[in-house]
């Protein structure tokens, strides 16, 4: 998965919108005002930021060498996905929408009903 793709999939996830609160060079993308990804380059490579349970970040890093503990994040619960093409788009698919869904699960109970009911519990919590 290239970065265009990755903001395409990023963006696609229900009420997202983008935000540049660090300046130019770093994409923000949220649900309501909690940030579930960043978006940037180091060496010109994409890498984006996803916020993953603890244990299964342990495990990503574990399994996939283009996932590291999260830059400028609290690492135990973000990673660094490296888009290097290493790595499955799927995968990468499925991390972005478990980062989403740990936000939105983390959202005023109000915030989180009304999403799922303009989108369906099936488009947010994929």
């Amino acid at each position: 998965m290239d970065d265009r793709a990755a903001r395409d999939y990023l963006l696609n996830q229900p009420d997202t919108w983008q935000d540049y609160p660090f300046g130019p060079d770093v994409a923000v993308f949220k649900i309501y005002k909690k940030m579930f990804a960043t978006l940037g380059y180091e060496d010109q490579v994409a890498r984006i930021n996803l916020k993953c349970d603890p244990e299964e970040a342990i495990a990503l890093r574990d399994i996939f060498p283009a996932v590291i503990p999260g830059y400028h994040m609290n690492k135990a619960h973000w990673n660094t996905v490296i888009l290097d093409g290493s790595i499955p788009r799927g995968e990468i698919e499925r991390m972005i929408d478990r980062s989403y869904a740990l936000v939105v699960k983390g959202l005023p109970q109000a915030q989180r009903f009304a999403l799922e009911v303009r989108h369906g519990k099936e488009a947010i919590y994929r």
